[in-house]
């Protein structure tokens, strides 16, 4: 087994200005990029802190406490977020997902939330409004999101074990306390319970740490409601030290279930969705509503770029287009430089039709010459 190293590196620095084209691009809700995809979903960073350290996402060796977070004045105001999510909806966004770092840390975030819950799509239709959060302070929290708007939520959670958990979120957080903010949220109401539309937990399964909590994890929110999500251990960012050998393919965690709870492939619910989605069979092999579902985001064995609608918009301003992205795009220098919504729309619509990214689908072929490898992005700067 290969030794593990982590590169002390700041991906935050790199940046290309986000330029006004010459001719106008008018937000009329139909942007596409260079592979024909549109532009639906944008996700939200609103801060690059969190009080977790797991260690494939903020590993404490490189966040620790003499680490250089972005000082409050280079993160975008609530009212800058608000004024560039709506260019965005206008050029066809419809889902908005906040997340961090922990986003629950920003202080009054149910303000934003508040003002993105006023946006409407060019058709009159509220957004898909949620957030990504790792569950440490949603117990406190769940009613007064559910008030300003929040549609509803996704909880990180590795496992139910608690030694397991502590040793994963690195800060010794118990799991108790992350499982009591997920009953909150769910009576708050952060959940429909319709496909595409439920509460969700994602668990990043990386092998040799926490796979033996996989059926344990399905029996827990089978019948709940709850939809549960496995995503494969993902080489995102230079700091967590990704290996291959770690990976425990989907493909593995359907069949380790499907033992034990007999399940059926569901069709998407979304176009675009990144996870495929399994429903719990009943005696006669057909799915089962009331027992719900499962799903897999197989980003590493099973690449999903052809579909991928979404854009990623930093804590302090930057544009990427893709999670493995190794450059942003300075929207700040636009918004706060004088630039009329128009000439910024312009700029977002220039940028998405440029788009060619599709890093997952290459990364067998891409070498630290030829590819992003050692420059990409870190999750914990601009999320999941």
């Amino acid at each position: 087994m290969s030794e593990r190293v982590i590169p002390l590196v700041d991906q935050r620095i790199a940046s290309l200005a986000a330029p006004v084209p010459a001719q106008p691009i008018v937000a009329d809700g139909l942007l596409s990029d260079a592979l024909g995809r549109p532009l639906s979903d944008l996700r939200i960073s609103v801060t690059d802190r969190c009080n977790f350290r797991c260690n494939y996402c903020m590993p404490k060796e490189v966040f620790d406490k003499d680490y250089p977070y972005l000082p409050h004045g280079a993160l975008l105001s609530f009212e800058e977020i608000t004024r560039t999510a709506k260019l965005f909806v206008a050029h066809g966004v419809r889902k908005i997902r906040l997340t961090g770092g922990e986003p629950l840390l920003r202080k009054n975030i149910e303000v934003l939330i508040e003002q993105l819950a006023a946006l409407r799509t060019p058709d009159g239709q509220p957004l898909d409004l949620t957030l990504t959060t790792n569950g440490s302070l949603l117990a406190r929290k769940a009613k007064s999101l559910k008030a300003a708007g929040l549609k509803r939520v996704t909880v990180s959670l590795d496992g139910l074990d608690d030694a397991v958990f502590r040793a994963m979120n690195d800060v010794d957080f118990p799991v108790a306390d992350v499982l009591e903010g997920i009953e909150a949220a769910r009576a708050a109401g952060l959940g429909s319970g319709e496909p595409g539309h439920s509460l969700k937990i994602n668990m990043v399964v990386k092998r040799g740490t926490n796979e033996h909590e996989i059926l344990r994890m399905a029996r827990h929110f089978r019948g709940t409601g709850i939809v549960l999500r496995f995503i494969e251990y993902m080489d995102v960012g230079a700091t967590n030290g990704w290996r291959m050998d770690e990976v425990l393919p989907s493909a593995d965690v359907v069949k380790m279930i499907r033992a034990e709870l007999p399940l059926v492939q569901l069709d998407p619910s979304v176009p675009g969705e990144t996870a495929e989605r399994w429903g719990y069979a009943d005696a006669r092999g057909r799915h089962d509503p009331a027992l719900g579902e499962i799903g897999v985001i197989s980003s590493v064995t099973q690449a999903f770029c052809r579909d991928c609608n979404r854009a990623r918009l930093s804590t302090e301003g930057k544009l990427y287009l893709c999670l493995f992205a190794g450059q942003g795009y300075d929207l700040r220098a636009l918004i706060r430089g004088g630039a009329s919504d128009e000439d910024i729309a312009s700029a977002i619509g220039a940028i998405w039709q440029g788009r060619s990214d599709r890093y997952s689908e290459l990364r067998s072929t891409l070498t630290p010459d030829t590819g992003p490898a050692t420059r990409r992005v870190e999750m914990s700067y601009i999320g999941g």
